[in-house]
């Protein structure tokens, strides 16, 4: 690949990712609810050796809202960095 990254496409496509990702995760509870999705995540851990104690509220919808938002716009952050560092190392 000899083109440079686009930053804000960069951005903008892991921050919809991140956004994708967690609204599958706020359907999820809002459908199976928090006692479901605990047995998952339980499950989860327990392929990665692990167990914690952990807590997984009921569905609120400013919740899930803030959730997506904040994870799009880290997700832009990232791809706009990791666009920025790729450029500056595809110079050298």
């Amino acid at each position: 690949m000899t083109e440079k990254l686009n930053k804000n496409k960069t951005g903008l496509a892991l921050g919809a990712f991140f956004a994708v990702v967690h609204a599958i995760w706020v359907l999820a509870v809002a459908i199976f609810g928090a006692g479901g999705m605990k047995s998952f995540i339980d499950w989860i851990l327990e392929l990665h050796f692990m167990t914690m104690s952990h807590e997984i509220t009921g569905f609120n919808f400013v919740n899930a809202l803030l959730l997506v938002v904040v994870t799009f716009i880290c997700g832009y952050i990232v791809g706009w960095i990791f666009s920025a560092i790729w450029n500056w190392v595809k110079k050298k």
